[in-house]
């Protein structure tokens, strides 16, 4: 076998390594001496252009989140610009052949301009030298840094603040339509209501201002401009609005702590929708909440608390646990507590709460069986005040009625008469037209937030003879407020289901139009002729049944009353003294144009199964909103409804002149309403006085001629005046 070879380093390899070496360190030698040279020549030239590329690499200019106004065009959300106070500590303590000119000038400036603590400003600023970004105040107004700026200006020395530019969202009204509205968190993103469904709509882009150095060593500046969000206008009526929450409050007021501790009610809602287009003219709930401040833990005092436990089936779920939440109960909630019972509180109970509704469902038994024509509008029924079905003794409220026709089956609320029509359709056709009337299914109103209720109805497959007996008249399935005031418009529109919606137009930042949203009929759910009848028989409701109480002034309208048990949390089982009750109307009666929904859920009264709770309120809200609307009287005025009215109008006039200066300056600052032929005063969306005939201005109690608009009755040296008013002037 061959030995290997072997191999030696050589000389002739070893020069060879030298050479390289050699070359290698002469090259590094040549590259060290070109930059010290560089540094030696250019070496300040570089330094400012790396300084001025840190300082103005980037500055974000922040986009303005759209408005959400009424109908009418009256603002409801807004965003208005804030400043943000920065302190550029590397800036203030620059250095100038040994000085630092900058530093007590502008620390004075600090001290003079705004409410600081200005030793740990100063220990900031002279231990933290290097910092360019520290922020003491947040969200000032421009009348806050408006000094400041101007000392700034006239003393060069004034170095090393600048402002952050920002948008603050703000709620003009408050509390008014919190539930419809939503808010938004610092970042912009909305939560619950119109800011939530809307975000992407509401949001626009955020601009870029770049800075770097030209050839010359100048300050050069790129500005890429921020995309504001668009607006959106929604439904709500500001008017109609404002006296559907005056009603609830004031139930919520004269009931509360009458019978045991907290609110009113545990929950209490209402629903204005125009019946022949969809659209939402007023929705409101009690408890609520100030916008502005959402997080504020004193609108929780009142309500039943909260708390999040395991069920049955090891899922987590929100029950009430018996405890209403005073300042006691408040001091003692930890964090995670608190926001569990807020969020409670945001959600709005019109989409998101789910109940029995009652007998208002009883329309429906009804127009299904004369749809399917298993019954005849000229049927009778016999009432022997209860019907025995699968083993249960089902009462009639009423007791034995005798023979009832449709029409008193429904004025006079009769379960036993429903229970037989319910028997004659059967489960299959019940629950098919259960669904078609979108009860188990979403609307899809364009809020966030809507509860989903199919687990909440019966398949007909599920459904035993008890079962549909009482699904007949609103009892064992559960509804939300939006599902049950839609489905009623289309009961006594002619059968046509609107997709139900709050936002009519969305137009940019000049207020030109971007979308228009049509009113969408989704199905016929019954006949014209069929809903003709229901019509007649819930005008009987308020003729001499159940919901007498309900009828305004002046005015005939249809309607149906609801009592329902509430289901015992723990138990599960039907509570014998706790009561959802409610009342659904529309009016005119012989021409539909709203449809009118009201909820009280377990009233703070000794009995709360009274329909009147209901009832009351959409009187008080139908004889304010109907006159505003132009439905005109049918019906003549007694002479004790005609004094009704007019201290009901002295009632108003009193409330709003003792509204604030704050609130009046509020009200003047609206623009001029938006008409198919251009604008229009302000004063021509005032409700017409039935009493008096003149048009009054909610909010400050000034009485207007209803045709020309000249002041009849209005603050001190105005009254009297002849000829136009200014459109402005309240």
């Amino acid at each position: 076998m061959k030995k290997k070879k072997e191999r030696r380093f050589s000389v002739k390899m070893q020069k060879k390594l030298a050479v390289l070496f050699f070359c290698v360190l002469l090259a590094f030698g040549g590259l060290s001496a070109r930059l010290i040279w560089l540094t030696r020549e250019n070496g300040e030239r570089y330094g400012k252009q790396v300084l001025a590329q840190q300082q103005y690499d980037s500055v974000v200019i922040p986009y303005r989140r759209g408005d959400i106004v009424d109908a009418k065009g009256t603002t409801l959300a807004t965003s208005e610009k804030v400043y943000n106070l920065v302190i550029d500590a590397r800036v203030m303590n620059t250095d100038l052949n040994g000085q630092k000119p900058y530093l007590e000038p502008t620390l004075k400036a600090l001290e003079q301009c705004f409410d600081l603590d200005m030793n740990a400003i100063r220990n900031h600023v002279t231990t933290n030298v290097n910092s360019s970004w520290y922020v003491p105040l947040k969200r000032l107004h421009y009348e806050d840094i408006s000094a400041f700026i101007v000392a700034q200006q006239e003393n060069s020395k004034i170095k090393g603040v600048w402002f952050e530019e920002e948008y603050k969202r703000v709620y003009p009204y408050s509390t008014l339509a919190a539930d419809v509205i939503g808010f938004t968190s610092t970042d912009n993103q909305g939560s619950y209501g119109l800011e939530e469904y809307y975000n992407d709509i509401l949001n626009g882009i955020n601009g870029r201002e770049y800075g770097y150095l030209n050839e010359d060593l100048n300050l050069e500046r790129t500005v890429k401009a921020a995309v504001d969000g668009y607006n959106i206008q929604s439904t709500i009526d500001i008017n109609i609005q404002m006296t559907v929450e005056k009603y609830l409050k004031q139930f919520m007021d004269e009931h509360e702590n009458l019978v045991r501790t907290g609110n009113g009610a545990e929950n209490i809602g209402c629903v204005v929708q125009n019946v022949k287009t969809g659209e939402i003219l007023a929705m409101a709930s009690y408890p609520t909440y100030n916008l502005n401040d959402v997080r504020n833990p004193q609108a929780l005092i009142g309500s039943m608390m909260v708390e999040q436990v395991t069920n049955a089936a090891g899922y987590y779920e929100i029950k009430k646990n018996g405890v209403v939440i005073d300042q006691t109960v408040l001091d003692t909630m930890d964090d995670d507590q608190l926001y569990l019972n807020l969020n409670h509180l945001w959600k709005n109970f019109c989409i998101n709460n789910t109940y029995e509704p009652g007998s208002v469902a009883k329309p429906f038994t009804v127009a299904v069986a004369l749809e399917l024509g298993t019954i005849a509008p000229g049927s009778t029924f016999e009432c022997t005040g209860a019907l025995e079905i699968g083993g249960y003794k089902i009462k009639c409220h009423n007791g034995a009625e005798g023979t009832m026709t449709l029409e008193r089956a429904i004025a006079k609320s009769c379960n036993v008469s429903l229970m037989k029509i319910a028997q004659t359709i059967g489960p299959e056709k019940f629950t098919e037209f259960q669904k078609n009337f979108n009860f188990g299914l979403k609307t899809n109103v364009d809020l966030a937030g809507e509860a989903r209720t199919a687990s909440l109805v019966y398949e007909a497959e599920q459904m035993g003879p008890t079962d549909l007996a009482t699904n007949s008249f609103g009892q064992n399935f559960n509804v939300t407020m939006i599902q049950m005031i839609t489905a009623y418009s289309s009961l006594i529109n002619g059968g046509y289901y609107y997709e139900p919606h709050l936002v009519s137009k969305i137009t940019d930042t000049n207020g030109a139009t971007i979308k228009v949203i049509e009113p969408r009929v989704l199905k016929q759910t019954i006949s014209e002729s069929t809903s003709e009848y229901i019509r007649q028989y819930c005008r009987a409701v308020v003729e001499y049944g159940t919901g007498k109480t309900a009828r305004p002034a002046g005015y005939m309208i249809g309607g149906k009353t609801g009592t329902a048990e509430t289901i015992d949390q723990n138990t599960h089982k039907r509570s014998p003294d706790e009561y959802v009750v409610s009342f659904m109307g529309f009016a005119p009666v012989d021409d539909p144009q709203i449809a009118i929904y009201v909820v009280v859920d377990r009233a703070n009264a000794t009995r709360q199964d009274d329909a009147k709770y209901a009832t009351r309120i959409v009187r008080g809200v139908l004889t304010e909103i109907l006159p505003y609307l132009q439905i005109f009287m049918t019906e003549e005025l007694s002479d004790a409804e005609r004094k009704e009215l007019e201290a009901m109008q002295l009632e108003i006039t009193t409330q709003y002149a003792q509204k604030t200066e704050a609130d009046k300056n509020l009200l003047d600052s609206q623009p001029p309403i938006t008409t198919e032929n251009g604008t229009a005063p302000l004063w021509m969306s005032f409700p017409i006085d039935p009493a008096t005939g003149y048009r009054v201005d909610p909010a400050t109690g000034y009485k207007y001629d209803p045709q020309e608009g000249f002041l009849i009755e209005g603050s001190e040296g105005v009254m009297g005046t002849e000829g136009p008013v200014n459109p402005n002037l309240h």
